[in-house]
Parts: C-alpha cells; sequence; structure tokens
C-alpha cells in the first residue's frame, strides 16, 4: 500500500515522501496515528508541498545555526561554580549552566540537547566544549571554569 508520510518515522521516511508499507502496518499503526495517509493524487499534491515546506524551513535551521556558530567561535565563555582550594568543584557545570552562558554572554538561545558533553565539568580551568547546533553545524567552545568568591 502507498502512503503519504505527514510525519517523520525512523526508518520509514521523513514528511512527505510517499512509501510502499504493508497494507496492515499502514491500516493499524500510521494511519490512526496520525502518521500517515494512503496515497492519492491529492495526496501527493499535498506530500509535494509539504517536502517544499520542510526544505525551506531545514534551509532556514541551518542558517541561524551558521549565524550562532559564528557569533559562538571566538567567545571563551566563562562559567563561576564553588569549588574545593584544590580546584575540585562542590556540584558540577552541565548543559544547562552552559546554555545560560551563552545566552548571557552571546545573547542567542540554544537548545541544552545542542551540548555536547560526555560528562559534567567538575574541575576549574579550561575545557573544549562542542555545541552541535544543527545536524550540519558543530562549534568547539573553550569553557573557562573559575572558582565563586
Amino acid at each position: 500500500m502507498k502512503v503519504v508520510l505527514r510525519a517523520d518515522v525512523d526508518g520509514l521516511g521523513r514528511k512527505g515522501d510517499i512509501c510502499e508499507v504493508a497494507a496492515g502496518y499502514a491500516r493499524n499503526y500510521l494511519v490512526p496515528k496520525g502518521l500517515a495517509l494512503q496515497s492519492s493524487v491529492g495526496a501527493e499534491r499535498q506530500a509535494e508541498a509539504m517536502r517544499r515546506s520542510a526544505a525551506l524551513r531545514r534551509a532556514a535551521d541551518r542558517a541561524d545555526a551558521t549565524e550562532i556558530a559564528v557569533r559562538l567561535a571566538p567567545v571563551v565563555l566563562e562559567v563561576s561554580a564553588r569549588a574545593a582550594e584544590s580546584g575540585h568543584l562542590y556540584g558540577s557545570v552541565g548543559a544547562d549552566d552552559l546554555v545560560a552562558a551563552v545566552n548571557a554572554q552571546v545573547g542567542a538561545v540554544i537548545d541544552p540537547k545542542a551540548v555536547v558533553l560526555e560528562a559534567p565539568i567538575r574541575e576549574t580551568g579550561a575545557h573544549t566544549v562542542l555545541f552541535r547546533l544543527h545536524a550540519d553545524v558543530e562549534v568547539p567552545v573553550t569553557v573557562e571554569v573559575t572558582a565563586q568568591d
């Protein structure tokens, strides 16, 4: 059965794609959940419109991410946290703290999911953190963690 996807479906396709799926999968899962509709001439025209709008939206998102990356690349983010004399933080600096620092110091609003941290920062000093602002836009940023007075 041919269906037009109304949303991105993992392992099947993106919004606006026309896919061939089993009739039961379409009838019992995709259509009732609003993820797809049965293919017809009108639905295929609608799918083309969805693909065009999605492509424009992706291009705009990529342009916004590139603009933020250009502003963020030369900046050294400064974050202060409570620390022991040895430099070990009492807590940690996580993605939310880094997003707040970006908002305060650069004036850009980013999603906390864009911060790629393998583990929270637990020591004072300079650290390099990767920000994945878009699927195609990544920028490494130096974060300077200092002890709070």
